[in-house]
């Protein structure tokens, strides 16, 4: 098989929590790509402070690293697998909060850093009552 005909399997039927991943998958490569070819954004639609030094080779990095969450989240939600979604929400609970609001705290971007620190968490709430909601 070529790459990308193994790109396009998928199975029958879904999940609802495989279709939320899909959905994150989405969101996550959209806002990804919008910061790596507008790292402005965080000023234009955040309102954070203007860039001093090289902060916008930066955004650019988080926008790429947005992206290719948002390409594994794609990609495993279409996988079908329950691992996924569960692997993706202990990150999300935990790792997320702990690194991002401290660094909001600190004045970081402080409305796009807490955007993601209150979004992504919830994001992942949703996944796992998914989850639980299937195994019923």
């Amino acid at each position: 098989m070529s790459l990308i005909t193994d790109l396009q399997e998928s199975p029958t039927s879904l999940s609802a929590a495989s279709k939320f991943t899909v959905c994150n998958g989405y969101i996550y490569l959209a806002s990804g790509a919008l910061l790596l070819v507008w790292p402005g954004a965080v000023q234009s639609l955040f309102f954070d402070a203007e860039f001093v030094g090289h902060e916008a080779g930066l955004m650019r990095v988080i926008g790429m690293t947005l992206a290719i969450i948002g390409w594994f989240y794609f990609f495993g939600g279409r996988s079908g697998g329950r691992q996924m979604v569960a692997a993706s929400v202990l990150d999300r609970i935990t790792l997320v909060p702990l690194v991002l609001l401290p660094l909001v705290l600190a004045g970081v971007f402080p409305h796009t850093f807490g955007l993601f620190a209150i979004l992504d968490p919830l994001l992942g709430l949703v996944a796992w009552w998914l989850l639980v909601r299937e195994r019923r």
